[in-house]
């Protein structure tokens, strides 16, 4: 056995031999090795191979470089999915930088407070998100300069930035050597959605975003003849770490800036899409105009589900057109998914279709790559797993994030106890499968009884015709709060309330089914998440008397832009 001495000898003189810091930038460099000719990257009518799609990110790397970008300094982007995004989250590190990429969604007061507070020295963005970036011009301290992509469908008026084609075409392609000596620098700020606040920064690493990456692909069984079709948005965790992890392997990014059902269906076929993800909306979307056009793919697509907790009719519909899906879960604090549903082929194929669907619903177990995973009662103790027993969800591991960027207090309240707090309620099963029953805040107390919304939206689903629901409290002088429904019903559909109260009251106690029920578009963030915020502020707001000034947005809608 060897001595603390012995050990501290071979570390000091060989370990530049055999330790090399883990970095997503290296799976570029093998891409670009291996398969130099093969196709990297599609979007519209657009199409590079690997040795060109690195030439462009050397000469994004270059031009950063020559304008001052120094290591550790920041470049945000503001941009749908198409290869310049792509290429600016693999440009930027190259460069030495780190990565903001920002939601295209946030108002605008929390796009200027997210340049601020991340310090950001350059802004990446499509020209259609001019005229937001020149209503926050003046408030931003520490911008210097602006790239603007070109929007396929609208260029006109003079660019704000320097044209990111320009950019490129007056810097070297010359190839540069990654930069990173400590994988645990910062590769990314990741900013939240701001839901019950400002937005908060989390600080991915090149260890886990690297880390990640390798559990994707794991989960996702993805090999270099696969075709990965960018429904999911770039920005939210960089997509998941496919951003990383479809290059990992040489596999085809195919770019996709708007979640548009026709086109998606076109891209499946025209070029052999094998894996994708998205939230329960995105795959309802596709599967419904699958059905009406009488269409079915012709080769599985492994689909990632996340965002939001699916019901079972979602994970259904999906698979009845020729998908596998597979439940995700995690956060944008734990680099987008944390755990997965596992499948368990030898115990669970010939079970039907409705009962797999029921098994998929869960959010499952940790990943490979050493994630940890449990759920505690109040104590931090672990709750039975016996299906029944609810607590929050808590993680650790390689991909949980750093901390908040310059939020000491809000890091220190997130990791307490030595585990990331998600928020989430969940119980545990038997097998040790974790399965939501909702937000900790979500959770409706009528009358002393505790209701999950999410159970309630589960069954709601099932009801003929819904195409989506969220499930809130309203505030009642007599039970403290009432559960109520908003549902979104199919086009040419009718229902009624007491059909919907009528169907719960069949599947559920009495104490859990519906007091009201509203039919209208449920308001959902650009990650698919139901914006339950807004639908309780307006309850709310009716109850004070208070006529709220706009209606919640439409489903998958971008709000004042895009």
């Amino acid at each position: 056995m060897l001595s603390e001495k012995e050990l501290a000898w071979v570390k000091e003189r060989y370990s530049s031999v055999y330790l090399n810091p883990l970095t997503p930038l290296s799976f570029l460099k093998r891409s670009e090795l291996v398969f130099p000719k093969k196709t990297a990257v599609i979007y519209r009518d657009r199409s590079f191979t690997w040795k060109a799609f690195a030439n462009r990110v050397y000469s994004l790397a270059n031009g950063l470089k020559n304008k001052g970008i120094q290591k550790h300094e920041r470049v945000a982007m503001i941009s749908r999915n198409n290869n310049a995004l792509l290429e600016s989250f693999y440009g930027i590190s190259m460069a030495g930088g780190v990565s903001v990429p920002l939601n295209y969604r946030l108002s605008d007061k929390d796009v200027a407070y997210a340049l601020n507070h991340s310090e950001s020295k350059a802004l990446i963005f499509e020209h259609i998100y001019a005229e937001t970036i020149k209503g926050i011009q003046k408030d931003l301290r520490t911008l210097e300069f602006f790239i603007e992509i070109d929007s396929p469908e609208e260029n006109n008026g003079a660019p704000l930035g320097i044209p990111y084609e320009a950019f490129l075409n007056k810097s070297s392609s010359q190839p540069l050597d990654i930069p990173v000596m400590d994988e645990n620098d910062m590769l990314s700020i990741v900013y939240t959605s701001g839901t019950t606040g400002l937005p908060k920064g989390c600080v991915h690493t090149h260890r886990g975003a690297y880390l990640n990456a390798m559990g994707e692909l794991l989960a996702a069984r993805m090999h270099a003849e696969s075709a990965y079709l960018w429904t999911l948005p770039m920005f939210h965790c960089q997509g998941w770490c496919f951003v990383w992890g479809v290059t990992a392997v040489g596999a085809k990014h195919v770019c996709l800036d708007a979640v548009r059902a026709e086109q998606i269906c076109q891209l499946m076929t025209q070029e052999k899409v094998t894996h994708m993800c998205g939230a329960p909306i995105v795959y309802t979307t596709i599967a419904d105009y699958m059905e009406k056009n009488g269409l079915h793919f012709e080769n599985t697509i492994r689909g990632f589900m996340g965002g939001a907790a699916p019901s079972p009719v979602n994970i259904q519909k999906a698979e009845n057109i020729g998908m596998d899906i597979h439940q995700v879960y995690g956060l944008t604090e734990v680099y987008g998914p944390h755990t997965l549903c596992e499948w368990h082929s030898e115990d669970w194929d010939d079970l039907p279709l409705a009962k797999r669907a029921q098994l998929k619903a869960r959010q499952g177990v940790p990943y490979a790559t050493y994630t940890l995973v449990k759920v505690v009662d109040e104590d931090m103790n672990e709750v039975p797993w016996d299906g029944q027993t609810p607590g929050e969800i808590v993680m650790k591991g390689n991909n949980v994030m750093q901390w908040y960027f310059n939020e000491y207090d809000k890091t220190d309240e997130a990791f307490r106890g030595g585990w990331f707090h998600s928020g989430d309620a969940a119980i545990v099963h038997p097998d040790g499968y974790i399965e939501i029953t909702d937000r900790l805040k979500d959770i409706i107390v009528t009358g002393g009884e505790n209701v999950s919304s999410v159970e309630v939206e589960n069954i709601i689903a099932e009801f003929p015709g819904v195409v989506d629901v969220a499930v809130i409290s309203k505030p009642d002088e007599k039970w403290g709060e009432i559960v109520k429904a908003v549902v979104h019903m199919e086009a040419g559909i009718e229902a009624t309330a007491e059909a919907i109260i009528k169907w719960c009251r069949e599947r559920l106690a009495g104490f859990k089914t519906p007091k009201e029920v509203e039919f209208g578009v449920v308001p959902r963030s650009a990650t698919g998440k139901i914006q339950k915020h807004v639908l309780k502020q307006r309850e709310k707001d009716l109850l004070a008397g208070v006529r709220p000034l706009t209606s919640p947005p439409l489903a998958g809608e971008a709000r004042g832009r895009g």
